[in-house]
């Protein structure tokens, strides 16, 4: 299935291939946005250096990044380049064939729960489903991208305002694709909430310090928001935790930057000290379990013994 409209790419455009074979002239590839169409790269567009080992630049199977030197519908030759290829340039391709594929997973998807009923006949169900996906790409997928440049981004959009950005759409798919479409695309594309984590040692050790230190914590978590709340912990005293749950990493990050500011001017106004033992980053399930157990170790050792009470009660 092609991601796009046009059957062909333009020359100059930049697609995401993968290398089918290599060979005396260069690189056979098939474009994965096109159908799997075959294409060629020429030896003399693999490298702007001298070729000492084509193996070195391109092996079998690998995803790269190539720009449309030629075109011929008619044959069905098509020129590629990978030397004329920026750093800037594969960033912007990744990013668009991660769309693309994106929307190609929803689409089929639906595709797949919600199929057309217009498909030919005889067709067997892999059939019935191409043609099905094809439809709902010409109907749905297609529309929106001359619409809104991709239609990665008018999914996007449909979580907050359906109904604007199906009106678009000059002929309005059936009501069972539409549940399952807006079903799909909120499954697939809400963000989910990430957990981050900062670690920072606090002291101070003046007449005030234990009240200073509650003081510069509530000072952190005053810096949080609705969406991104932060809640400060402690682990074993110096060590504290401070931790969020947000959709938006790179927000989260400079709210807990914030408040570890906010904690350190706090403290510091008191005669105490802050140290940051790991800068605030997103954390997986398994450094969350290392530090409930390290915590939990720290209440251990902290906890009260009652033995003493025990013996006491028994002279008695």
């Amino acid at each position: 299935m092609r991601y796009y409209e046009q059957r062909y790419p333009e020359v100059d455009e930049l697609v995401m291939v993968q290398v089918r074979q290599i060979a005396e002239m260069g690189a056979y590839v098939k474009l994965l946005e096109y159908d799997n169409i075959e294409g060629m790269i020429l030896l003399s567009e693999l490298s702007r250096r001298r070729i000492r080992s084509i193996q070195k630049l391109i092996r079998v199977g690998r995803n790269e990044v190539v720009v449309v030197l030629r075109v011929d519908r008619e044959k069905g030759y098509i020129d590629l380049s990978k030397r004329r290829v920026s750093p800037e340039d594969i960033t912007k391709c990744e990013e668009r064939y991660t769309k693309s594929k994106t929307v190609a997973s929803i689409m089929r998807h639906v595709a797949s729960k919600a199929p057309s009923p217009v498909v030919e006949e005889g067709a067997d169900a892999a059939q019935s489903e191409e043609a099905a996906l094809e439809q709902l790409y010409e109907q749905i997928a297609w529309p929106l991208s001359r619409t809104y440049g991709h239609a990665y981004d008018a999914f996007k959009l449909i979580l907050t305002d359906a109904k604007a950005v199906l009106a678009t759409l000059a002929t309005q798919p059936s009501e069972n694709i539409t549940q399952v479409l807006l079903a799909t695309i909120a499954r697939r594309l809400t963000p989910q909430p990430i957990k981050l984590r900062a670690d920072i040692e606090l002291t101070c050790y003046t007449p005030v310090g234990i009240d200073a230190i509650k003081r510069a914590l509530f000072n952190g978590e005053s810096q949080g928001s609705e969406t991104v709340p932060i809640k400060a912990k402690l682990v074993a005293p110096p060590l504290y935790v401070l931790s969020t749950n947000a959709t938006d990493k790179y927000a989260a990050v400079e709210r807990l930057e914030r408040a570890i500011e906010a904690i350190q001017t706090s403290i510091e106004s008191q005669g105490g000290g802050l140290v940051v033992k790991m800068k605030p980053k997103a954390v997986s399930e398994t450094e969350e379990q290392d530090l409930a157990q390290l915590m939990a170790k720290a209440g251990r050792e902290n906890a009260e013994v009652s033995g003493d009470e025990d013996d006491e009660e028994a002279a008695v």
